[in-house]
């Protein structure tokens, strides 16, 4: 898109949170597409459709109490996970980045995408190298990035292309490699407000503690248990609040701890499928911090 001017624009996974991409689950299901959804279906578990709405409406109030504007793409029949917003695109300094997905279930998602922003303003990038999906994309602050990857979602290819244009722009990007049974980075790190971060240490290692540290980042450590109950997957709304799932019991008692306002809806049936509200939500536009 060159110099065409763009409206969304996020620079920080932490500052206070205007817009956002949503999905309504309309046609959500559990498939198996991560290590959590195999484990729920292998459970035989069902999901009731009533209560899924009705966390998904838990979701919108939290957004709403907490002043967020809401947008929305299409949801198709054909298309289970699209409710899981944050793969499909990213939204940059510099306007909407599209990603390149994986897996064939969910590269359909691309197209209600293209049309949101194609009916605006446009995309500053197009992923081509490689996969990279949304979920292992975290821009931390102004100046720093961090991608991972895994080699089943985001390979090596995708997170390099993303990482250079950001590094064209003259941004600190440290791309980190995890097993491919934790899906995405969004899994095992999350920022939580500005200088303090939920990850799992004890997977991700102690030289990625070692750089957190090095940037100032304190860190909320997550087991593996919280892990797997998408615990560390948590959305930072700026201004000293944060959406975490209400059955992420500990990690939202360390957050109060650390004088963070939680919003808590339900959102277990969401994360037996293997996401959770950090899945779930594209920023579109954040304050600066």
């Amino acid at each position: 898109m060159g110099d065409v001017a763009l409206n969304w624009m996020v620079e920080s996974e932490t500052g206070t949170l205007r817009d956002v991409l949503l999905c309504r689950p309309d046609h959500y299901r559990w498939i198996e597409t991560n290590a959590i959804a195999v484990e729920t279906l292998g459970k035989g578990r069902s999901i009731d459709a009533q209560r899924l709405q009705s966390q998904f409406r838990q979701l919108e109030d939290a957004l709403d109490q907490a002043g967020v504007t809401r947008h929305y793409i299409e949801p198709e029949p054909h298309l289970a996970y699209q409710v899981y917003t944050r793969d499909s695109s990213q939204t940059t300094p510099w306007g909407p980045l599209l990603t390149q997905l994986a897996l064939p279930a969910r590269r359909g998602e691309v197209a209600s995408i293209l049309r949101f922003h194609s009916a605006q303003h446009g995309f500053w990038r197009y992923a081509s190298g490689g996969n990279v999906e949304g979920g292992d994309i975290h821009i931390i602050r102004p100046g720093l990035l961090l991608i991972g990857w895994s080699g089943i979602r985001t390979t090596a290819e995708g997170a390099a292309q993303v990482a250079s244009w950001f590094k064209a722009e003259g941004w600190e990007v440290r791309v980190e490699p995890f097993a491919e049974h934790f899906l995405h980075l969004d899994v095992l790190f999350c920022m939580a407000a500005d200088g303090l971060a939920v990850a799992c240490i004890d997977v991700l290692g102690d030289a990625f503690a070692a750089w957190l540290a090095d940037h100032g980042i304190r860190v909320i450590e997550a087991t593996y248990r919280d892990v797997m109950a998408m615990s560390c997957n948590l959305l930072a709304l700026g201004s000293g609040r944060v959406i975490s799932p209400r059955h992420s019991t500990r990690i939202n008692a360390a957050l109060r701890a650390e004088g963070l306002t939680i919003y808590d809806p339900e959102l277990d049936l969401f994360a037996a499928g293997g996401g959770s509200v950090h899945c779930m939500t594209m920023p579109l536009r954040r304050d600066p911090i």
